[in-house]
């Protein structure tokens, strides 16, 4: 979707309706600079204010999406593209959410893991420096702990991930 484009189409209908920027974003529960930087081509509008912002500008959702009027004749073409286009800029794709799941499951286990971690190393080198053969017992309690922490997050990660796939 081309920003600009669709942002000067919002501005250019928004004139038509005869509303201002103020009127218009007092119908929508946004701010009149909101409506600026959508016109402006800077940000696009949220999601949640298609269907209202079509609904007020007496426009379609696909002529949002393209920035210009849609001739009937042209109008299955252009909603199929739209919908291609969609599918391909999706703002969350799978690759994405597991990304954000990995990210989020590091943070929140940092501190717990690095606990772990500290005792694990920590009983290691105490048994190399006493010479006693701990250290190779808490090399396989840190390697069997590695495994197991691996294995949650990527239940976890699952979890989450496909959680919204697998209800559609």
């Amino acid at each position: 979707m081309d920003q600009e484009k669709i942002g000067k189409f919002i501005a250019r209908v928004r004139k038509e309706q005869k509303l201002t920027q103020s009127s218009l974003a007092s119908k929508l529960g946004v701010t009149d600079k909101s409506v600026s930087r959508w016109e402006n081509g800077r940000c696009l509008p949220d999601p949640s204010l298609y269907k209202d912002l079509c609904n007020i500008l007496v426009i379609t959702l696909n002529e949002l999406f393209i920035g210009e009027k849609i001739k009937e004749e042209k109008f299955k073409e252009q909603a199929d593209n739209n919908l291609f286009n969609a599918l391909e800029n999706s703002s969350f794709t799978l690759k994405e959410r597991i990304k954000y799941y990995s990210n989020k499951w590091d943070k929140e286990h940092f501190f717990e893991l690095t606990i772990a971690m500290i005792i694990i190393v920590g009983f290691i080198i105490y048994g190399f420096i006493t010479d006693n053969g701990i250290q190779y017992i808490f090399m396989i309690i840190g390697f069997t702990y590695g495994i197991w922490e691996n294995n949650r997050k990527k239940a976890y990660i699952e979890r989450n991930a496909y959680k919204k796939i697998d209800n559609k």
